[in-house]
């Protein structure tokens, strides 16, 4: 058997309708005893809502973490900064100086707890969004 790249796959699922997804998904379930519970309140709220109201109903996403204040500890925040961000010294310092500022936009929701972790480890008052 041939692997698949990701990209592959995501090709080949591109140029599925929902029905043949939402039933290559149950079969997934099944096959490997999984749920893919993220996945089906999309595809069902996509399906009987006729996507205009889907938007509202979705799980968000993408997430926003907010630096609100450095704190006591401010060049570890900076260094911390640096490390989540490709973000050069001045910058980093600047962004930090600036708070409340954002320090990574539309990342998912693990990256963005992590990052919001290691900030708040550092010191730093974080937001989440």
């Amino acid at each position: 058997m041939v692997a698949l790249t990701q990209e592959e796959l995501l090709a080949e699922f591109e140029s599925m309708t929902l029905i043949q997804l939402s039933e290559f998904v149950k079969a997934f379930e099944e096959k490997f005893d999984v749920t893919a519970a993220a996945a089906a309140p999309v595809v069902v709220a996509g399906g009987a809502a006729g996507g205009a109201a889907a938007p509202a109903e979705e799980e968000k996403d993408e997430f926003d973490v907010i630096l609100t204040g450095a704190g006591d500890k401010k060049i570890q925040v900076i260094k911390v900064v640096r490390e989540l961000t490709s973000l050069g010294l001045k910058e980093a310092k600047d962004l930090v100086d600036g708070a409340p500022k954002p320090v990574l936009e539309k990342v998912a929701k693990d990256a963005a707890e992590k990052a919001a972790e290691s900030l708040k480890g550092a010191g730093a008052s974080v937001e989440v969004k």
